[in-house]
């Protein structure tokens, strides 16, 4: 599979899972986070840390939601994964503009025939 990197940047910010999950998720499921909290099997704090985006959605985390609203753990996951990518970028901009990328090495040449 190719992989295409975006040369332009991103102009909105990377939205934590929580926000997404207190926001729009639990409102259109009539839940509040502690009948959330209860219905995934976590603690209210627990919940409330990840809701507060202070605290990121783990593999288990992923699994309960993606069971509760629905749509599986991979989109949670995700969201996740580009969350702490974009604030990793940003934090060590100066250092990996410092990287200098390695060129591709030549094909090896073909073994001799005996």
């Amino acid at each position: 599979m190719t992989e295409y990197r975006v040369e332009r940047p991103l102009q909105r910010p990377a939205v934590h899972p929580g926000e997404v999950l207190r926001e729009d998720v639990l409102p259109a499921l009539g839940l509040s986070a502690s009948a959330a909290a209860a219905r995934l099997g976590v603690s209210r704090q627990h919940l409330h840390r990840v809701l507060a985006c202070t605290h990121p959605v783990s593999v288990e985390m992923a699994l309960r939601i993606g069971r509760l609203v629905g749509n599986g753990p991979g989109l949670w996951l995700r969201m996740q994964q580009n969350h702490d990518l974009r604030h990793a970028e940003r934090r060590l901009k100066d250092e990996l503009e410092k990287i200098t990328p390695a060129e591709t090495p030549p094909p090896a040449p073909a073994a001799p025939v005996a």
